[in-house]
């Protein structure tokens, strides 16, 4: 049987012109009630008519997700994490891999008003030409400055993630780290180490100096850990920690290392960011950095509907999301 609105108003103990009003991202609706409907929508498996809601408030529906691409597994899970958001708010989302290709970005941001009420764009390449957006756009992990003034954003708190990860190695009792690939606590990736990351570090006794930096491309693999890990033990073999720009790289790292038989944590700690679920299943274990991609899409998505629905208008605003250290070794310290 065909699921209709008047069915979702009557779950939801709501008239169906709330039920239109919730959907059309309208303000002045009370957040439970807002809950409700959206509980409603879930339940039923309701899609609203795309088409007719297009006619009549010359909206779309539809969220651009703009994205570099999807063989990357952490910006998989973000895109994944958002598309859920989006389709728990009723709307449609529409993923677009760009292959951080700037003509492409540009063709989806024409297509506002057209094709999509808002874009969310997931990081953006270097050398992107920013120009005023022709509807709401929404940066989610970027940290481009150039962007700053122009939309809004949310990043994860990289200044905690910096210094978890520096109060992790000092309890460790590490003190000759590196790191692989661009320091991922600093937007446009750092060519070593970011100041947030070197002051962390000062601020637990480890002199960032002495911090060896193994450069790798933007879209590093494990492939790329696995040969990062090797140079470094060749280049600076007092090392006793990694610090890596994915999970993608450490999980590499940790291979690399076994390869070679050096113990981890005992003789090198390895640490991550993203929170793959492979590190769970990894050996040893991995411990890494969780951005919480969850929260991120909540954030993001309540920015780009407040600003289609008219209920924000104003500056550009910037949030902040918490971060995590999930932390899985098995023995701390020791060589």
């Amino acid at each position: 049987m065909r699921v209709t609105m008047r069915d979702v108003a009557a779950y939801a103990g709501v008239s169906v012109k709330t039920v239109s009003r919730v959907v059309n991202g309208e303000p002045h609706i009370r957040p439970e009630t807002q809950r409700q409907v959206q509980e409603a929508i879930a339940t039923l498996d309701w899609r609203p008519n795309s088409a007719a809601r297009t006619l009549r408030t010359g909206r779309t529906g539809i969220v651009g997700i703009c994205v570099a691409g999807l063989r990357r597994p952490f910006l998989a899970a973000m895109v994944e994490a958002l598309v859920s958001e989006i389709d728990r708010r009723g709307l449609r989302a529409a993923v677009e891999p760009t292959h951080d290709d700037p003509e492409r970005i540009a063709q989806v941001w024409a297509a506002q008003g057209r094709s999509f009420d808002g874009v969310l764009m997931v990081g953006t390449p270097a050398g992107f030409t920013w120009h005023p957006p022709r509807g709401p756009v929404v940066l989610v992990d970027d940290g481009s400055p150039l962007a700053t003034a122009e939309v809004d954003r949310v990043d994860p708190d990289r200044d905690e993630a910096a210094r978890l990860i520096a109060r992790h190695l000092a309890v460790m009792g590490r003190s000759r780290p590196a790191v692989l690939g661009a320091d991922v606590l600093a937007r446009p990736a750092a060519d070593g180490v970011s100041a947030p990351f070197a002051a962390s570090l000062e601020a637990v006794g480890i002199d960032p100096s002495g911090v060896h930096a193994q450069l790798l491309p933007l879209a590093a693999d494990r492939e790329s850990g696995w040969q990062a890990a090797l140079s470094v033990l060749e280049s600076a073999p007092e090392t006793d920690a990694m610090v890596c720009t994915s999970d993608e790289v450490a999980l590499g790292a940790l291979a690399g290392l076994a390869s070679v038989g050096v113990a981890v944590p005992g003789r090198v700690a390895v640490l991550g960011y993203g929170n793959l679920e492979d590190g769970h299943l990894s050996t040893p274990t991995l411990t890494t950095v969780d951005p919480d991609p969850a929260h991120m899409a909540r954030a993001a998505v309540e920015l780009l509907a407040e600003r289609m629905s008219g209920r924000a208008t104003g500056p550009p605003r910037r949030v902040i999301t918490p971060v995590n250290l999930i932390r899985r070794e098995s023995t701390l310290g020791g060589r």
